[in-house]
């Protein structure tokens, strides 16, 4: 195959132009029809009118014929039913680890606000959360020149955890980060990579329209040791607290905003199957010619647009392209290189980090679930049509390298279809992928709650996810990760003890939480 680098033999022979502040990233964002984004889907279903499911049914698999098509809550376990009582005092223990908000670091790797570090750090231990968890970017720390890593404002965070006895988590963060929240800190790819992107474009996904996505690197370049190199860095940058036990385990960012997945969906441009650069080009061609069959190497060209609907199309609607002869081929082979991409990876990272406990965050992709090809899955790389379970290739790989599996639960409940013009499923997701897949292939399993759920009933959604008291089996969550809303007020400090304590099997969700202590505090 053809070397990704037209500068030199590898990705680490380009020295970048050293430049100041936020200069060379990317700023415009294009406009599109935001009606139907995963952004606004939220909004969306939050509106509708909420929908309670009352009935008993008898099956627990998502998958049946593509004929039939039924709806997804008929076919999971209704959990909110009359036996269900909302109570956690006594459910099983589950850890709680606090995400510290973005920002924390800039883009010089230097800690930004000591002091609010501390005071933040100091609530989430009185709150007696497990730890915190903590994103380390590529970007921030290699970001101008290869091999050239700057650790220096992490290792001062980390400190000042340390002082507070709270275990530390890493995500290792290969991906770009917008900022579009108006909150957070935009972190672009290193410049030196963006510098050897100018010159060979292939290194980033690719549309048909020849639309060039920044956010993270092609699959088609994997074997480059990018990868590696930061791993093992930071590896032996922080051995000290490897060694003492401080560091918990290490999560490993496998795409599009840090999820195992295509940029399918993008925050900032519309987009098709995301896999026209030469690279995955190259692998498409030579999958089609070893079947036998040259005339499939191309990608489909019936598929829409970002914000198509999947009766709009030729290749997802009912009866589609998708299920092809031809379609089976190319969704097999395009699932395939997902599954591939997280063996690369897993492979170096267990290197890296021997005997840590390594974490792949797996995407909510619960739009168009109700539908019988399940467009939106099918395009972030997941095969899983009515008729398949696209989640156990996956698992597989990620069980064969003693991987734990992270899943964002939504909080969000389950709407009728009139009252849901995205046929989302959010729970009917939640429940293939948690119990249904990876409990029954024996996954250590964690969550973590999703940036748009912070109303109460979400979260005592979440938590029946962590932890269903009505499993025969007694699964639950290894440990479960909250997102914390900024900026923080009473009621953000109330809805953490509130997690902590339920995740805790301490609290009775109808008591309300005294957190005054604490805020007078922080005023």
């Amino acid at each position: 195959m053809e070397s990704p680098i037209s500068l030199g033999t590898s990705l680490k022979s380009c020295p970048a132009r050293e430049t100041s502040g936020l200069e060379g990233q990317q700023a415009g964002v294009m406009g599109m029809d935001e009606s139907l984004s995963p952004a606004s889907l939220d909004s969306v279903v939050m509106a509708a009118e909420r929908h309670v499911k009352s009935g008993k049914y008898t099956s627990t698999s998502p998958i049946n014929s593509v004929v039939e098509c039924l709806d997804a809550d008929e076919l999971i376990q209704d959990v909110n039913s009359g036996e269900h009582e909302d109570v956690f005092t006594g459910t099983p223990y589950v850890p709680v680890y606090v995400k510290l908000t973005n920002g924390i670091i800039n883009n010089y790797c230097q800690l930004v606000d000591r002091d609010g570090a501390v005071t933040e750090l100091s609530h989430i231990k009185s709150l007696n959360a497990h730890g915190v968890v903590v994103d380390c970017w590529w970007g921030i720390v290699e970001a101008w020149n290869p091999e050239k890593y700057v650790w220096s404002g992490y290792r001062e965070l980390f400190n000042i955890i340390l002082e507070f006895n709270l275990k530390i988590q890493i995500v290792l963060a290969f991906h770009e980060h917008l900022g579009c929240d108006g909150i957070s800190m935009p972190v672009s790819l290193p410049q030196w990579i963006l510098e050897i992107g100018k010159e060979n474009q292939d290194i980033f996904f690719t549309d048909q329209g020849g639309m060039r996505n920044t956010e993270c690197l092609t699959w088609g370049i994997d074997r480059e040791r990018v990868y590696f190199d930061f791993m093992r860095s930071f590896r032996t940058e922080f051995d000290d607290l490897f060694s003492k036990g401080f560091i918990s385990a290490v999560e490993i960012g496998m795409g599009a905003s840090g999820e195992l997945k295509y940029p399918s969906f993008p925050e900032r441009m519309e987009w098709q199957y995301p896999c026209y650069d030469k690279y995955l080009q190259q692998n498409l061609r030579k999958a089609a010619k070893l079947r036998g069959h040259s005339f499939w190497e191309r990608i489909p060209d019936n598929a829409g647009q970002y914000n198509s609907r999947p009766h709009e199309t030729g290749f997802f609607c009912k009866r589609g392209d998708y299920d092809s002869y031809y379609g089976r081929f190319f969704l097999h082979w395009y699932a395939q290189t997902l599954v591939d991409h997280a063996d690369n990876v897993l492979s170096l990272s267990n290197v890296a980090f021997e005997d840590t406990r390594i974490i792949v965050k797996v995407p909510a992709v619960y739009w168009w679930y109700r539908t019988c090809s399940h467009a939106a899955e099918l395009t972030a790389g997941y095969y899983n049509p009515t008729n398949q379970d696209g989640y156990s290739p996956v698992f597989e790989v990620l069980k064969k390298h003693s991987v734990t599996m992270k899943f964002e639960c939504s909080g969000l409940p389950v709407l009728s279809q009139e009252n849901d013009e995205s046929l989302a499923d959010p729970e009917g997701l939640s429940w293939q992928v948690v119990l249904n897949s990876a409990w029954d292939r024996g996954l250590s399993v964690t969550g973590e709650n999703a940036p748009s759920c912070y109303d109460r009933e979400g979260y005592i959604r979440v938590i029946e996810m962590a932890k269903p008291q009505n499993d025969p089996d007694h699964h639950h969550f290894a440990f479960f990760v909250y997102q914390q809303p900024s900026p923080l007020d009473q009621r953000s400090f109330s809805d953490m003890d509130f997690v902590i304590k339920s995740m805790h099997g301490q609290i009775n969700p109808d008591v309300d939480v005294d957190v005054s202590g604490i805020m007078e505090n922080l005023v």
